[in-house]
């Protein structure tokens, strides 16, 4: 076991499979208490049950570790609520919060009914903010702690996801509002975008080119939690670990701006727009156009 984390109590949400449980696991060997959430239910959010979470500690414990189950279901504020009380009745404090946890029901966005919109925010954003909620209340005391969001490489849209790549996007707002509320309190707050073979990955509708393992994605969140990254102040940022790459990506801001002397109007931005302001162009669009050539191709070889 290493020391990256010794002393600290970390609660990692999802935890009971692929990155979540890499993550818990991982918090575990470096040295840290970890309180172990998973609703354990099926992909589609379906059919919960508290053996996974419990098999998780166990393997903790049986590696020389300390962790405890909570299987509660964090799209709830009490459910929040309890993987933070149980980190203070047990340890008697948290230093890091992990928001793993998540679902997906594809449909494309003309098909999408409210049943497969609504639960997916809840996991994924809401299942963040009531956790961050009561972590952040608790660390705000101590003068410390960090919070991790997980988002994805779908936060840029998504063909069929429309309701994941929303909540992933929610979860890029919501930690970098962490970060800039919580900074004088000494708690820092970043977001993960894990490219990894995991059940979750398995349904992604387009080729992954760069992709890895949850170990990967493990070992940077053990990083991020740690006093070094806290030395390096590090906050209010979004990381993707592909395999052996880790990327950052960019702060919002405006691209480019131009001004009028006088009034807009509909025939005057038609004029000025498109050749003064422009685009930026949509790297995913244009992957999808190309891939539609080359099936048009295919599909056409003498053409």
């Amino acid at each position: 076991m290493g020391n990256f984390l010794a002393g600290k109590v970390v609660a990692v949400t999802g935890a009971g499979r692929g990155i979540g449980r890499a993550v818990a696991l991982a918090c575990a060997a470096e040295g840290a208490r970890v309180v172990v959430n998973d609703y354990g239910v099926s992909i589609d959010g379906a059919e919960p049950t508290s053996d996974i979470a419990a098999a998780v500690v166990k393997e903790i414990v049986a590696a020389g570790g300390e962790a405890v189950a909570v299987a509660d279901d964090i799209s709830t504020m009490a459910g929040g609520q309890r993987v933070v009380d149980t980190a203070l009745a047990q340890y008697g404090r948290i230093d890091g919060a992990v928001c793993v946890a998540g679902i997906l029901r594809e449909r494309m966005l003309f098909n999408m009914s409210e049943e497969e919109w609504d639960p997916v925010l809840a996991t994924h954003l809401k299942g963040t903010f009531t956790v961050f909620r009561a972590a952040s209340a608790v660390m705000r005391k101590q003068g410390a702690g960090t919070l991790i969001g997980f988002t994805s490489g779908n936060h840029q849209g998504s063909v069929s996801q429309a309701n994941y790549s929303a909540a992933k996007g929610g979860i890029i707002s919501l930690v970098r509002s962490a970060a800039l509320g919580l900074h004088k309190y000494g708690v820092t707050a970043n977001a993960v975008a894990p490219v990894a073979r995991t059940r979750m990955s398995a349904n992604v509708p387009m080729e992954l080119k760069e992709i890895g393992d949850p170990e990967d994605v493990a070992a940077l969140v053990v990083y991020l939690l740690s006093d070094r990254a806290r030395a390096e102040k590090i906050t209010g940022q979004v990381y993707t670990v592909a395999g052996p790459k880790i990327a950052v990506w960019a702060q919002p801001r405006e691209l480019r701006a131009a001004y009028a002397a006088e009034p807009w109007t509909p025939e005057r931005i038609a004029e000025f727009l498109p050749g003064t302001v422009g685009t930026d162009p949509m790297p995913l669009l244009e992957r999808l156009e190309e891939m539609a050539r080359a099936a048009a191709t295919d599909s056409h070889p003498n053409a």
